[in-house]
């Protein structure tokens, strides 16, 4: 979910309570079965659960992932039938990590690819970009917000980062997979990054058919928009050059203006909104779910550290506890954007932003940064919070022991990374796929980046 689209959405949401408490007999026996799973089996357990939001949970018409889901079916805006751009390009990378770990066939993850981009062929675009919401049924744009009916080049990354995975995953294939990655392909391709320059050294949020550059929303880092300054400078058809990303992401060098720190751990980057320690930690996930931050730097920074140390404020944080909410700890911590309990925040580690909410995709999606440090959140809200937190798609996507409420409520964009990232954590499936994209590695070179990957 876009942070600084925040201003545009509102979710109405009810409070759920925690409702009746088990009994300690029954609580008892469960945490005694959470036991006795090993860290491997628990792992792969987590994984495999919280994959079935885009397979089981997924539009049918479409094969897309919907935006959100309620288990009391509940739908705010009536929106079953919702569906998401960059929520659903997480969930491309989840169907290859599904594949790969048997929770489905290839052919069934194949098949249901193919699904999804027939949708992506026939729903509405934009100069190339997809919007950040269609009707999963009809294809037709669901407007984010008043101005915000057209072009989303930010979601439409997330989507293309999943897409080129696929593509890589594919190509060697056999005929009908060789021709699925074709088509991939040509969809990349047709995205027109530079259209969304708006004529000028910066890329450009969205753009309208009716109201056109209305939103005036430059993108400049650092946030979770890295990943569409690499996907731009990498297009082999609508490309733009290394200033777009020099002036406009990094702002002519004003990216390196920070002083943020906590707990010993500092930050190279400025963060878009001035966050005292880090913004929400969706900031280390969304760009990185493909691109691999190990040993990745270039002239501004050294994004394995970022991500790193910001994993690692938002775990210190949770645990010093400074606003004294009630289950803050060592084995409940990860502060993000997500469901809170008057609607929707972008949870950060700070005074103003931390309001008492933790979002589970925020520590299991760290698994690449903070592995044991999110293990022993995992172990515990499993082993101690099932009956409270544990749904048919996995940990539930927030809770507030302060306020004792645990909605039984999920949402794509923050799903889709806990599979992603504990399968790069495991394997580097999704990183080698990106990284190993010839245009990817063109594209890193072109704005300066050092990674492994490049020598190879």
């Amino acid at each position: 979910m876009k942070i600084l689209s925040f201003i545009f959405v509102a979710f109405t949401l009810l409070s759920c309570g925690s409702g009746n408490q088990p009994s300690s007999a029954s609580t008892d026996k469960a945490n005694a079965d959470s036991s006795m799973l090993s860290d491997t089996a628990l792992f792969r357990l987590v994984q495999q659960q919280t994959f079935q939001y885009f397979w089981d949970g997924a539009e049918p018409a479409s094969g897309l992932a919907r935006e959100r889901f309620h288990v009391d079916n509940i739908y705010p805006q009536n929106d079953k039938s919702t569906v998401t751009s960059g929520g659903a390009g997480f969930g491309v990378m989840a169907l290859l990590v599904g594949i790969e770990r048997g929770f489905i066939t290839r052919d069934q993850g194949r098949e249901r690819l193919e699904k999804i981009v027939h949708f992506l062929e026939t729903a509405d675009r934009f100069h190339g970009a997809w919007p950040h919401w269609w009707n999963g049924e009809t294809g037709k744009v669901i407007p984010f917000g008043a101005n915000d009916n057209g072009g989303d080049i930010v979601e439409t990354s997330f989507m293309l980062q999943g897409l080129l995975c696929a593509r890589q995953y594919f190509a060697s294939g056999n005929e009908v997979e060789k021709k699925l990655a074709a088509r991939m392909d040509a969809l990349w391709k047709s995205v027109e990054f530079d259209w969304y320059r708006n004529g000028k050294n910066v890329l450009y949020w969205h753009w309208s058919p009716t109201v056109a550059w209305k939103m005036n929303f430059p993108i400049h880092g650092y946030n979770e928009c890295l990943i569409l300054y690499v996907l731009a400078a990498s297009s082999p058809t609508h490309g733009v050059p290394a200033e777009v990303y020099h002036e406009g992401w990094a702002e002519n060098g004003k990216i390196k203006d920070s002083s943020a720190s906590y707990g010993g751990y500092k930050l190279g980057m400025h963060y878009q909104g001035n966050p005292p320690h880090g913004g929400p930690l969706f900031w280390a996930h969304y760009s990185y779910l493909g691109l691999d931050p190990r040993g990745l730097k270039d002239k501004y920074g050294n994004y394995e550290e970022e991500t790193r140390n910001q994993a690692l404020i938002n775990y210190q944080w949770c645990v010093d506890n400074p606003k004294k909410y009630k289950g803050y700890n060592a084995e409940s911590w990860g502060l993000t954007a997500s469901y809170s309990v008057t609607g929707y925040a972008a949870h950060a580690p700070d005074t103003l932003n931390d309001l008492g909410v933790i979002s589970p995709t925020a520590a299991l999606s760290s698994f690449p940064y903070t592995p044991e440090q999110s293990m022993a959140a995992m172990r515990n809200w499993y082993t101690h919070k099932k009956d409270l937190l544990w749904g048919p798609y996995g940990f539930y996507d927030a809770f507030s022991e302060t306020a004792n409420w645990y909605p039984p409520h999920y949402l794509a964009i923050d799903q889709g990374p806990i599979v992603v990232m504990m399968e790069n954590y495991r394997s580097g499936l999704l990183w080698k796929l990106f990284m190993n994209s010839p245009e990817i590695q063109e594209g890193l070179k072109k704005l300066g980046f050092e990674s492994p990957w490049l020598r190879k």
